[in-house]
C-alpha cells in the first residue's frame, strides 16, 4: 500500500472555549472524542467537502482516527483528527474542521483547539506526559506559539510540551481526570 508523506497542518484554533461554541447564540455544548467507525466515514468524503481522505487515515494499521462530536449527538461529526502513538509522545498527522464549521460561515468554534486538548490527553493516558508533536506550515509556526503554547523544534516541526499540554487540557477537560 502506498504511503503519503507527511502533511503540514494548518488548522486555525478560532477560538479556545469551554467546550465547542455555537457562533451565532455563544451557546456551548459539551463534546465527546471517539474512534471513528468504517460507518462514520462514509459521509466523510472529498465529495462532502472534507478535504482530507479519511478513509486512507483510518486504514493506516498505526492511526488512530478520532471524531468530535456534541454529547447526545454522535452521528453529527464537528471534526476529525489522525493520530499515531509514538514511543514518547502522541504525532498528529491531520486535523479537519467539518466543512460546517469551516470560513466565515461556520457553525462551531472551538473545533481544532478541543481535537488538539484531547490529542494532549491521550498522550498522558498513554504515558508520555501529554507530549504531542506535528509538522506546520512554516507561516504558521508564530501562531500555534502563541495559541497552543507550541514549541519550534526545528524546521517545521511543533510541540506542545507538559505545561501548554495541561493549560489546554484543563481548559476542555476540566471534569475528567487525565
Amino acid at each position: 500500500m502506498k504511503k503519503k508523506e507527511n502533511i503540514e497542518l494548518d488548522f486555525l484554533i478560532d477560538k479556545l472555549t469551554n467546550s465547542i461554541e455555537n457562533v451565532v447564540t455563544g451557546d456551548s455544548f459539551q463534546t465527546v472524542v471517539s474512534l471513528v467507525s468504517k460507518n462514520d466515514l462514509k459521509a466523510v468524503t472529498k465529495k462532502n467537502n472534507w478535504l482530507f481522505d479519511w478513509k486512507f487515515e483510518h486504514r493506516q494499521p498505526e492511526r488512530e482516527v478520532y471524531k468530535l462530536t456534541i454529547s447526545g449527538n454522535p452521528t453529527v461529526i464537528q471534526g476529525l483528527m489522525c493520530l499515531e502513538i509514538k514511543t514518547d509522545h502522541v504525532y498528529m498527522h491531520l486535523v479537519e474542521n467539518a466543512p460546517f464549521n469551516r470560513g466565515s460561515e461556520k457553525m462551531y468554534a472551538g473545533v481544532p483547539g478541543n481535537l488538539v486538548a484531547f490529542a494532549c490527553r491521550l498522550s498522558f493516558q498513554r504515558g508520555n506526559e501529554g507530549n504531542v508533536s506535528f509538522l506546520s506550515k512554516s507561516q504558521l509556526i508564530e501562531y500555534y506559539e502563541k495559541t497552543l503554547g507550541a514549541r519550534h523544534f526545528g524546521g517545521r516541526v511543533m510541540i506542545i510540551e507538559t505545561k501548554s499540554a495541561i493549560k489546554l487540557i484543563d481548559r476542555y477537560f476540566k471534569n475528567l481526570d487525565l
